[in-house]
């Protein structure tokens, strides 16, 4: 049977102190930067330089970097960008950015499964997939409800000792089921 994840069950004191880097601001990218935004952590948006989005994130609220800015100044970094640019992305503007305690996370785990991206020894790396376009993330999110969700695949959590898997399993249910508005509890250190 399904546990149910409720926001009380969250612990949004694991992100304090923590810096979360959305790159990319279209369908998913603002509905996760605006949540998140909403339920306290703080958000930076991470674009390539000329984006038409970079003026949204900027009237919304957010500072706006280049990918290997914000990279640089994250603790936490969601890639939600088209499947068929995260490699070159990662490769140029994340990966020469990533310290040890990093967190990468994806809403689509095309790039991990086929090996596009490799984290590096020391980085967590982590998925968070609603079922459902950003547009619905964000309402549902401002209704207090929800999308469902996939379950992180076996791939993402090879990264992590069995100890973590089972952190992360958990916080990942919490994720789902609250429209991914906590999305970066996934912090829980080693």
């Amino acid at each position: 049977m399904a546990k149910i994840y409720y926001q009380q069950d969250c612990n949004l004191s694991l992100l304090d102190g923590k810096t979360i880097a959305v790159i990319g601001y279209g369908s998913q990218g603002h509905a996760h930067a605006l949540n998140a935004k909403e339920s306290g952590a703080n958000v930076i948006v991470g674009l390539y330089e000329g984006s038409k989005s970079w003026a949204k994130a900027e009237a919304q609220g957010f500072e706006v970097y280049t990918a290997a800015e914000a990279a640089k100044k994250a603790d936490i970094i969601m890639i939600l960008i088209n499947d068929e640019k995260q490699a070159k992305m990662y490769k140029d503007s994340i990966e020469p950015n990533l310290e040890a305690g990093n967190m990468l996370m994806f809403a689509h785990g095309f790039a991990i499964h086929f090996g596009q991206i490799v984290a590096p020894e020391g980085v967590d790396v982590t998925m968070i997939a609603p079922k459902g376009p950003g547009h619905t993330v964000r309402s549902e999110y401002k209704a207090g409800k929800g999308v469902p969700s996939v379950e992180q695949e076996p791939v993402f959590l090879k990264q992590h000792s069995d100890k973590r898997q089972k952190q992360i399993f958990l916080v990942n249910k919490q994720s789902f089921v609250e429209a991914c508005q906590h999305l970066c509890k996934q912090v829980l250190r080693h």
